[in-house]
Order: C-alpha cells, then sequence, then structure tokens
C-alpha cells in the first residue's frame, strides 16, 4: 500500500442558466460547497479519511436544497466516526446501514414539512479509508475516471432508461435517497487499482453530463479544465440544470 498519496481538488457547483435556485451540493472534507468553487490540494497518509461527495437534491419549493444539504451534512459526520479495521465487508455494511438511517431521516421530513414534501436527493462519492478508495454511488450522478487520456464512467447511472438499455440519460432515477424511495440501495466498489499519478477522478451532477458529452468532457480533462470551467462549459451549452462538479487529480504517490 502507499505511504501517501497527493490529490489536487477543484470544486464548483453552479446554478445553471435555467433555474432559480441551486439544488446540488458538494463534500470536500469537512467542506460544504454551493454557489461557489473551491480548490484544495491534500496528502492523504495510510490512517487518514477523507470523502469526496456530490448529491443533486430535487423536490418542491426548496426541498431539493434541504435534502442534498442534510445528506452530506450526516455523511460528513457518520464518515468520521466509523470504527477502524472495517476492511471492505465491513465499511459496506457499514454504508448501508447509514443509507437507511438518512432515507428514514428524509423521507419523514418530506412528510412532516411542507416545504419539503417529496424531497429526495442523489449520492455519488468517492471516499479514502484505511488506505483504499471506494466509489459510492445512489441515484444517477456520475464518477468518471481518466487514464491514460481516456475517460471512463465508473458508476452505472440508476435510471429507467439505463434500465431499458438506452444510452441517452434519463430524468427518470430508480434509486435514490428520499424522494418516496424506500427500497434505496448504494453501489460501493473498491477503486484502488485506478489511483495512479495522472489519473483523473471526476464527479458531476447531471447538470454536466446532459450537457456536455463524454467525449467533450475527455477532450476538456485532458487540456487540464478544472471543476469551474466545466460548469462554464455547461452553461455554454445552455446550463438547464443546475451543476456541480468536483475533479481530483493524482499528482504524486509516495511507496
Amino acid at each position: 500500500m502507499a505511504k501517501s498519496i497527493t490529490l489536487s481538488i477543484t470544486a464548483s457547483s453552479r446554478v445553471g442558466c435555467v433555474r432559480v435556485n441551486n439544488e446540488d451540493m458538494l463534500l470536500l472534507g469537512e467542506q460544504m460547497v454551493r454557489n461557489r468553487k473551491t480548490s484544495v490540494t491534500v496528502k492523504l497518509e495510510q490512517g487518514d479519511r477523507y470523502l469526496l461527495a456530490l448529491a443533486d437534491g430535487m423536490g418542491g419549493h426548496n426541498g431539493g436544497e434541504v435534502a442534498s444539504s442534510d445528506t452530506l451534512n450526516n455523511l460528513k459526520y457518520y464518515f468520521s466516526d466509523l470504527p477502524s479495521g472495517l476492511g471492505y465487508n465491513g465499511f459496506n455494511e457499514s454504508v448501508c446501514d447509514w443509507l437507511k438511517s438518512i432515507n428514514f431521516i428524509i423521507e419523514a421530513k418530506g412528510r412532516e414539512v411542507d416545504e419539503c414534501r417529496g424531497m429526495g436527493t442523489t449520492l455519488v462519492a468517492l471516499a479514502y479509508f484505511e488506505g483504499a478508495f471506494y466509489s459510492m454511488n445512489c441515484g444517477d450522478s456520475r464518477l468518471y475516471c481518466l487514464s491514460d487520456g481516456k475517460l471512463r464512467q465508473i458508476t452505472t447511472d440508476h435510471s429507467l432508461n439505463n434500465l431499458l438499455g438506452n444510452k441517452e440519460h434519463s430524468n427518470i432515477i430508480t434509486n435514490c435517497i428520499g424522494g418516496g424511495c424506500s427500497t434505496s440501495y448504494v453501489d460501493l466498489e473498491d477503486q484502488s487499482a485506478l489511483v495512479r499519478p495522472g489519473a483523473v477522478f471526476l464527479l458531476c451532477s447531471d447538470g454536466l453530463s446532459d450537457m456536455v458529452s463524454d467525449e467533450e468532457i475527455e477532450r476538456l480533462l485532458n487540456h487540464g479544465f478544472d471543476a469551474d470551467a466545466l460548469c462554464q462549459a455547461a452553461e455554454d451549452e445552455g446550463g438547464l440544470d443546475n451543476v456541480s462538479v468536483i475533479v481530483a487529480r493524482v499528482l504524486k504517490i509516495d511507496n
């Protein structure tokens, strides 16, 4: 296992060109990001834990904003309090337990608060825990990896079109947190083998992937575009939705 890994991370979350409020939320370690951009360089040692996460909220009034914010806040504290020595199976079970809990919380708040009626959110994350990198996915927000100049989607969209075998994106999702989805589930996979110097990880809401093709995203990342520049690219194509992006570049690995 590597003794330390250095990441250069940029993040940006914008309302887009059409919507009046931003229902997306980003998490970088302890930092919540909405309606702004930020950057950080982190050096992760073997015993550290670090979380990059994106939630794309949905719901009437301000419900989507609440769902995405509450979910990432809850996940931040749950992740930091996890016991050590879990391994893959223990970590997976813990994340599944958390999902059941947060789904109940979001569903309950959606029933009790009129402004939050029916609210829900997607979740995609890249977590560094006990020397391994894990992807987490619930919904249709995406995690990509750029390696050797080639972009590949790591997560699978939990959407109607994906179930039907259609390649184009669908706004009808089949799995989320809250939103009336009583049987939410999370895909969790060990992505450590993808972490190498020069690799780039991209987390994004569908505000990017619906506006900019994978081929264009690949080209832009290869030209060094950061998260805010990718958000701008989505707005240049119409910005029909909120757009939020995290770009994490692997700078250095010390063994």
